[in-house]
């Protein structure tokens, strides 16, 4: 990585952006066409002297919460906030490394427990929300939503960062307040992946997430109910049952279940393969 890349990045982003594009007066007296450094500043939150060592390159590590101010202040892009994200993990030592190591594997039993329960949706998630195994009935279900497009997909990522989670989810703001509980209660207790990303959707979502992730007072909620509205099997009501089997790793199993007839039946028309392939 250039030296100072983070830095530049952030002070080329502040001199292309106008006053009026940031909702700031032009005025008439201005030897840039960009923002000063303590529009920016003032507009995220922060002092100046913060900003100009970050700009210098004499702070490398800032924080998520103050690098998300800085994008939804920058007007980045997803792109571009993806970008910054990098450009913070590229120049970041230790916590990265802890933070991606692989995962325990999977027991046998474990395993064997999801087989049982097809053709129902399962699935066995980190505390950080990695999807770490499922059902077939759960691919049947989360397929057509994108939420197993990522390589590694995440239910927290997915419901922050995927569009079609705000239209899938029909409570989203709901859905992402539980999600931002999960992670917030693993990360208070030490948990380097979800600390890990915590900081990476507050710099990727910004204050969408972060505002959640800060005012988090509870756990999340281990059974309740989440209505869908799914591209092909229409609207879903889904209740859902979290269980911890012993681990060293904190580990659920989540188990969906239809909360009423329509869903039920909607059920049996996604799973029917799924059925049909284990006769």
């Amino acid at each position: 990585m250039a030296d100072n890349a983070l830095g530049g990045f952030v002070r080329a982003r502040r001199e292309s952006i106008t006053p009026a594009q940031a909702g700031l007066p032009t005025g008439s007296r201005r030897r840039t066409p960009g923002l000063r450094r303590g529009e920016l500043a003032e507009l995220a939150g922060i002092s100046v002297e913060y900003l100009t060592r970050l700009e210098r390159g004499r702070d490398r590590h800032p924080s998520g919460q103050v690098l998300g101010a800085l994008a939804d202040a920058l007007q980045l892009s997803a792109d571009e906030r993806v970008h910054l994200y990098r450009l913070v993990k590229a120049g970041t030592s230790g916590t990265c490394a802890q933070a991606s190591a692989p995962p325990e594997p999977l027991r046998p039993t474990l395993r064997a427990l999801l087989d049982r329960l097809e053709p129902s949706p399962a699935l066995i998630v980190n505390a950080a929300g990695d999807v770490l195994a499922y059902t077939v009935g759960y691919r049947q279900l989360v397929a057509p939503v994108g939420l197993l497009d990522d390589n590694n997909p995440n239910i927290v990522r997915y419901a922050f960062t995927n569009p079609r989670a705000r239209t899938v989810f029909r409570d989203w703001d709901r859905i992402a307040d539980d999600r931002a509980a999960s992670i917030r209660s693993a990360a208070d207790l030490g948990n380097y992946a979800a600390a890990f990303l915590a900081e990476e959707l507050s710099i990727t979502v910004g204050a969408e997430f972060t505002r959640r992730f800060a005012s988090s007072g509870a756990l999340p909620s281990p059974t309740g109910t989440e209505r869908w509205s799914h591209p092909t099997a229409g609207n879903l009501t889904l209740a859902f049952e979290s269980l911890h089997p012993a681990s060293p790793e904190d580990r659920r199993l989540i188990a969906y279940l239809p909360a009423d007839t329509t869903t039920a039946e909607a059920l049996t028309t996604l799973t029917a393969q799924v059925t049909l392939s284990r006769a």
